[in-house]
């Protein structure tokens, strides 16, 4: 897979070679992490409704990419929480799995390599070094809400800013966000 950066923060233009020896093209956005998921339920305020605000601009458009670890850490923390809050948070989450593009992509050997090898990368969690690995391979930057991400300018990262107002998803799943807030992150889970 070759990617060419489209616009200096969050489109990639990938090609692949399909099974049947056809070449494709997609235009991808930036990756997301668990935080920035989870960020959507912060105790956090201002947090919140950033990292919202970010899942409303990108619900249509070009897809997105989260790898399937980040996928797994955002059910970790939701699994921590009583059987009644899962219930209620999931079928948010589901639809928004649904309804928006988001790319769920696993590891590749080179993505682990310069994951440990790049001296940017040392200092940061283990999750985080591979997924900034993962963007940076790809051309692309890493949508987050992570404090540790936040400052590091020298990465391919782009922390979510403020939003002025509450950001609203479609009305059907406005409605499943508000009831899936019964569950709340502290900034430390993040």
């Amino acid at each position: 897979m070759s990617a060419e950066t489209t616009t200096a923060e969050t489109t990639t233009t990938q090609t692949a070679t399909t099974g049947s020896g056809t070449t494709v093209s997609t235009t991808t956005g930036p990756f997301l992490d668990a935080a920035l998921f989870m960020g959507m339920h912060s105790a956090d305020e201002e947090v919140r409704r950033a990292c919202k605000g970010f899942f409303t601009e990108h619900l249509e458009g070009v897809p997105v990419l989260m790898s399937l670890e980040h996928v797994g850490r955002c059910d970790d923390l939701v699994w921590r929480f009583p059987r009644q809050t899962q219930d209620d948070y999931y079928p948010f989450m589901d639809n928004l799995h649904t309804d928006m593009q988001i790319v769920r992509i696993g590891y590749e050997e080179a993505d682990l390599r310069l994951a440990l090898e790049a001296v940017a990368l040392c200092g940061l969690p283990l999750h985080e070094r591979l997924l900034v690995a993962m963007a940076m391979r790809r051309d692309t930057v890493v949508a987050t809400a992570s404090p540790r991400l936040r400052a590091r300018s020298d990465l391919p990262v782009r922390p979510v800013g403020p939003v002025d107002r509450e950001p609203a998803f479609p009305s059907r799943l406005e409605l499943l966000y508000e009831r899936s807030l019964v569950l709340r992150v502290d900034a430390d889970d993040l």
